[in-house]
């Protein structure tokens, strides 16, 4: 499709009427407030550090007004309860509708080295939701893997050889790479080189999501009445975590999130955001359009892209089609990191790959609308770079003040002083407004619950209340920690330090007390000795900044109780931040929790590699899936031929992980050692291999 074909959609003006009327509604407040900053400042911003400081705010009073009126204007549009512009409104969208034959739908899961008895256990809820609609057949999964631990990847066949025999539905696949290039990206674009002409339209899920089939149904339905869209995103919401932290943050995504989606959705409209999962993408125009660049230069900044779902957005708007937030569309989930740490270690990631797009910013032919996200991107991290700037300038500032004499007197001779000037109800309607612009979202998320009549489902009004300020209370300590780390994670890239690629915890695992030190224990040290110079030299404004720094001195046990899973099913048990999907279950999560029992139940020892060599459907289940023996060079041969020997001899322990990975994908070697385990004296096989104990297994 050439991309002019929908330049002039009829949303297109309305978007630049809402898009003036938001950036005015920025900047006006952000001139204002930056005004009182320079008046309350002793020499009203004439000096260099003090115009420095007006500045950093005024960034930085911007940044949080972008979040103030999103909510806003998310709250004016709920309200309002009709939305001509909603992708998902329209008498042509019936969830009952059958979807024609020959529309067919691929439901991606990319995972690496993945909990597989809980990914399995999504998929299998996902599944029986979608065969409750009884359109089943117009959709297929592909369970995409790039693990690289040997048990992890032949339990992942063992999973999916279950699921199919459990189930009785052939368009499960499950296919594992050689080599995992570009990640994730490079997953699905794999997908799209081999099987995507198959399919109209492919939904992306992350391990940790579920949907629910009448939500998939409906997205196809929706894509299928407006051709003109090439992504539509819905706004997951978060369940099923135990830790203090992940259930204060289940909690803020249920009672904020929809008024932030819906504000997001007033201004984006068909240019919205992609987050890279819980969506639908039209295949064809993805494929021709959505191809990501290496970015030119070494990494971090360079090389191969780390968020790739942002500029596969921009890439498909410049192909002409919308990109669009299905923001009041459910039955899509998702689950939070379970602690700080995994938290910062996600961040990590995201900062780099958001600092690589500021180089994509100028591309030829992008909207407005995403050079303005990647902006908005960059600054989640910026903003952190900027607090601790204007934290530092404005200590500097107090420092000075505190150890320089003041002047009274000019240079031009005078009868009087020039006395200083405070105003005290300048400062106090500056720490009003800011106040305003962080927390009445928050008060506007409540009243919303309450016109709703919705309160029942956050356990009641007063426990809604209660849960609110207790996110409150923990969002507002863990703020400095996070800036701190932000800083340090913008500092490493511009650096040059590359991240790795590791799986994700999504277990309820709580942080010890000496990891918590080793990473959080810097920051409360900088914060004891920058509490004590200030509060030596200049008193009165260590008071001011006590705040911040009191939260960075309580950084390694607010990591670690935040991170119990006891203390969150605490909380649960006094009904402090429950949500909608913990008060009534829906479906598809209640099938989630039995089939992961199950799934749990079913999960045996051995470990899969073992079982891979030793029991023999496992043996001709992974054998199917590798393929044909491949020719090897000499020197390979030898090498595997030595490999199976030290395996014979001293057992599965005696090898890497890099070791069984070379074998597991040989199946000459493999077949071999399967063989030749099954000839070793009992003795040595039941030491090494487990042999006897393999009788008790459970069959696949």
């Amino acid at each position: 499709m050439r991309r002019r074909e929908f330049r002039h959609e009829p949303w297109s003006r309305r978007a630049a009427t809402r898009r003036s009327l938001f950036l005015l509604l920025i900047l006006a407040p952000t001139l204002i407030s930056s005004g009182y900053m320079a008046d309350v400042l002793p020499h009203k911003g004439t000096t260099p550090l003090e115009l420095a400081i007006v500045v950093v705010f005024a960034a930085l009073f911007a940044w949080i007004s972008i979040g103030f009126w999103t909510a806003m204007l998310g709250f004016y549009t709920l309200v309002r309860r009709t939305d001509r512009f909603a992708i998902t409104q329209g008498r042509w969208i019936d969830g009952r509708a059958a979807i024609k034959p020959a529309i067919r739908t691929a439901i991606l899961i990319p995972i690496y080295n993945e909990n597989v008895p809980e990914v399995f256990a999504r998929i299998r809820a996902t599944f029986d939701s979608l065969r409750a609609t009884g359109q089943l057949e117009r959709f297929a999964f592909f369970i995409l893997s790039d693990s690289d631990d040997p048990d992890q990847w032949v339990e992942e066949e063992m999973a999916w050889a279950r699921l199919r025999a459990q189930t009785g539905y052939a368009d499960i696949y499950y296919r594992r790479r050689r080599n995992n290039i570009k990640r994730k990206s490079g997953n699905i674009a794999d997908f799209c080189r081999r099987w995507g002409s198959a399919f109209r339209y492919m939904v992306v899920l992350d391990a940790d999501s579920i949907m629910s089939g009448a939500t998939l149904v409906r997205m196809v339905q929706i894509m299928e009445r407006r051709r003109d869209v090439g992504i539509l995103q819905t706004a997951p919401m978060c369940v099923n975590r135990e830790t203090l932290l992940a259930r204060v943050q289940q909690f803020a995504n249920r009672l904020y999130g929809p008024m932030f989606a819906a504000g997001l959705h007033f201004w984006q409209l068909g240019d919205a955001q992609f987050w890279g999962h819980n969506a639908i993408i039209r295949i064809e125009p993805f494929v021709k359009h959505c191809a990501l660049p290496r970015l030119p230069g070494r990494p971090p900044l360079g090389g191969d892209i780390l968020s790739h779902d942002f500029v596969e957005a921009a890439l498909m708007r410049r192909a002409g089609y919308g990109v669009w937030l299905a923001y009041d569309l459910g039955g899509s989930y998702e689950e939070v990191p379970p602690t700080l740490l995994d938290e910062l270690k996600r961040d990590r990631r995201w900062c780099q790959g958001n600092m690589q797009h500021m180089r994509l910013l100028f591309t030829r032919g992008l909207f407005p609308a995403h050079r303005a996200l990647f902006l908005n991107g960059a600054m989640t991290y910026v903003s952190a770079l900027l607090w601790f700037l204007l934290l530092t300038l404005s200590t500097a500032a107090a420092l000075l003040e505190a150890l320089r004499p003041p002047a009274y007197f000019g240079p031009e001779p005078g009868l009087f002083p020039n006395w200083p000037v405070w105003h005290p109800q300048w400062a106090l309607t500056l720490l009003v407004s800011t106040a305003v612009v962080l927390f009445l979202p928050k008060l506007f998320s409540i009243l919303l619950v309450l016109l709703q009549r919705r309160g029942s489902e956050f356990g009641g009004t007063a426990r809604l209340l209660a849960g609110v300020a207790g996110e409150i209370v923990v969002s507002t300590l863990l703020a400095p920690v996070r800036m701190l780390f932000h800083n340090k994670f913008i500092f490493i890239t511009l650096l040059g330090g590359q991240i790795g690629w590791s799986s994700q915890n999504r277990s309820d695992a709580a942080t010890s007390w000496s990891e918590a030190w080793r990473f959080h224990g810097g920051g409360s040290l900088l914060a004891a000795a920058w509490g004590a110079v200030v509060y030596l030299v200049n008193p009165g404004f260590f008071w001011w900044l006590s705040p911040i720094l009191i939260a960075l001195l309580l950084a390694v046990p607010l990591s670690v109780l935040t991170s119990r899973p006891e203390l969150g099913r605490t909380a649960r048990k006094l009904g402090l931040f429950l949500t909608p999907e913990e008060v009534a279950p829906p479906p598809e999560l209640c099938a989630f929790r039995a089939h992961l029992t199950d799934s749990r139940a079913q999960a045996t020892a051995p470990p899969g590699c073992v079982r891979a060599v030793t029991d023999p459907r496992t043996h001709r289940l992974h054998l199917a899936q590798i393929g044909q023996p491949r020719r090897l060079k000499p020197e390979i041969r030898r090498r595997r031929q030595v490999l199976v020997a030290r395996a014979l001899q001293d057992g599965p322990e005696a090898l890497s992980a890099r070791d069984k990975l070379e074998l597991l994908q040989d199946p000459a070697s493999l077949q071999a050692l399967h063989l030749s385990v099954w000839q070793l004296p009992e003795e040595q096989s039941a030491r090494h291999w487990g042999l006897p104990r393999l009788e008790a297994v459970t069959a696949i």
